[in-house]
């Protein structure tokens, strides 16, 4: 299975595409981060957000898009344009035909690092642990994106996977699933 992971900004939206399901363990793909320039509209940033993650989506053909959910920032200000830049990643991921996850921040963090208050610098350190990289992805939003990614492979959508799972064709369920049943028989799913 095949999850872009996508942390929604204006200025910087990270993204990361993990391949789970994989003996080894999920592996990352490719990450980065989709920059606009802060004296462009607010429009012209939302159309590059939403044609960055369309080409992103059009290269890997994801299965899935976990987004990091709303935060309220104490700028009610930055809290709307940060709904502004959410917004084109859905409509970019709707528009694919891909399933949507949405993560709560704290969320995420708990997921990658076992904690809900960890810092960015543990989330950016656990995501190279977890993805056996020699160097955390970089910038900060990028391991965000991959963070996000992670989520979705590594259990917090277990439900919604299986939502995903059974929109998937029969023979592409199979190979999805053949991984997982192979564990569950052998006792190491635990």
């Amino acid at each position: 299975m095949i999850v872009l992971g996508v942390d929604p900004g204006t200025a910087a939206t990270g993204y990361g595409v993990v391949r789970g399901g994989e003996p080894g363990g999920p592996t990352l793909i490719e990450c980065g981060v989709i920059r606009t320039s802060p004296r462009t509209t607010l429009a012209r940033r939302v159309t590059e957000i939403f044609d960055g993650i369309s080409e992103v989506i059009e290269r890997h053909k994801p299965d899935a898009m976990a987004v990091e959910g709303v935060f309220f920032a104490k700028n009610v200000r930055t809290t709307i344009v940060l709904g502004h830049a959410r917004g084109v990643v859905l409509l970019a991921g709707e528009r694919a035909g891909i399933v949507i996850h949405e993560f709560a921040p704290k969320l995420i963090k708990k997921t990658v690092t076992g904690t809900g208050g960890a810092s960015k610098q543990q989330v950016q350190a656990m995501v190279a642990r977890l993805l056996r990289l020699k160097h955390a992805p970089q910038p900060a939003d990028a391991a965000d994106g991959v963070a996000c990614a992670l989520t979705c492979v590594m259990g917090a959508g277990f439900a919604a996977r299986a939502a995903l799972i059974q929109r998937l064709p029969a023979a592409r369920q199979v190979a999805v699933l053949r991984p997982n049943l192979s564990r569950l028989r052998t006792g190491t799913d635990r």
